[in-house]
């Protein structure tokens, strides 16, 4: 059997295999700086057994993603931190927004769709909800 066979089909972005001066030097930074930006909470690696820093190729991207918001955009840590979480943020809502259409659209395909539903702020969406005032929806 051909050993290539064998290997994986698509490669995990999130598989921790990089040891951290692999993972420097993927990303064009001394290891050192890589421990700052864990204990900085940027890029916070998986640990293994014996707690050395494994780094995801994910985890790779991110570290090229804060030196460039870093040394060509003039952005200093705190606000690169602020970057990261609002672009996190912003991806979760993409999540929510793309499960509530689906949600929304396998209802309207439904023959017996319910006219009334309801949403809570969280994105939890109640069918065959009884019309019911404003007030008795609040929790």
């Amino acid at each position: 059997m051909n050993p290539l066979n064998r290997l994986p089909q698509a490669i995990d972005q999130d598989a921790p295999v990089f040891l951290i001066s692999t993972a420097a030097r993927l990303a064009g930074m001394h290891p050192q700086t890589l421990r700052t930006w864990d204990r900085l909470g940027l890029v916070v690696p998986h640990r293994s057994k014996g707690r050395g820093r494994r780094y995801s190729a994910r985890d790779v991207a991110r570290l090229r993603l804060i030196q460039c918001l870093s040394q060509d955009e003039g952005i200093n840590l705190n606000g690169i931190r602020r970057i990261l979480e609002l672009q996190a943020d912003n991806e979760q809502l993409r999540r929510d927004l793309s499960r509530l259409v689906l949600e929304i659209t396998r209802l309207h395909a439904s023959p017996a769709a319910p006219g009334v539903f309801a949403a809570s702020a969280r994105g939890d969406v109640w069918t065959r909800v009884q019309a019911v005032g404003p007030r008795e929806l609040m929790p």
